[in-house]
């Protein structure tokens, strides 16, 4: 088993910042390190979207465009955690966020079905 727990999402207003946290578990888990990471999104009525990916070791990281030098992907591999650092937030980044995981030590993942785990998901709200 594989347990992903996602925190840290909020209500904030326009412009400003937060910070998810995602902390991998299990039995399963036997390594952090082994896994690549990526955080989606989901708005209503819209379908999940790739947001940021990042590769075992932390040496490789992607970001949706919409993101892209506004958010930022992290990891601790000793914490067995990924973050995402979300700064300039608009009402548009509202969305439940969710964090995903793969036993994979190639590339950036940016497709859903690439993932086989993932967490409950985080509601960030972004008021204008």
């Amino acid at each position: 088993q594989v347990q992903l727990v996602e925190s840290g999402g909020g209500l904030v207003q326009a412009g400003g910042s937060l910070r998810l946290s995602c902390a991998g578990s299990g039995r399963s888990f036997s390594s952090f390190s082994s896994y690549t990471m990526g955080w989606f999104r989901q708005a209503p009525g819209k379908e999940r979207e790739f947001v940021a990916g990042i590769i075992w070791n932390g040496g490789s990281t992607y970001y949706a465009d919409s993101v892209k030098g506004r958010f930022t992907i992290s990891r601790d591999n000793a914490k067995s955690t990924v973050y995402l650092q979300m700064n300039s937030l608009k009402p548009e980044d509202t969305a439940v966020y969710y964090c995903a995981a793969d036993r994979w030590r190639g590339s950036v993942r940016i497709r859903m079905n690439n993932y086989s785990y993932w967490g409950q998901g985080s509601q960030v709200t972004v008021s204008s």
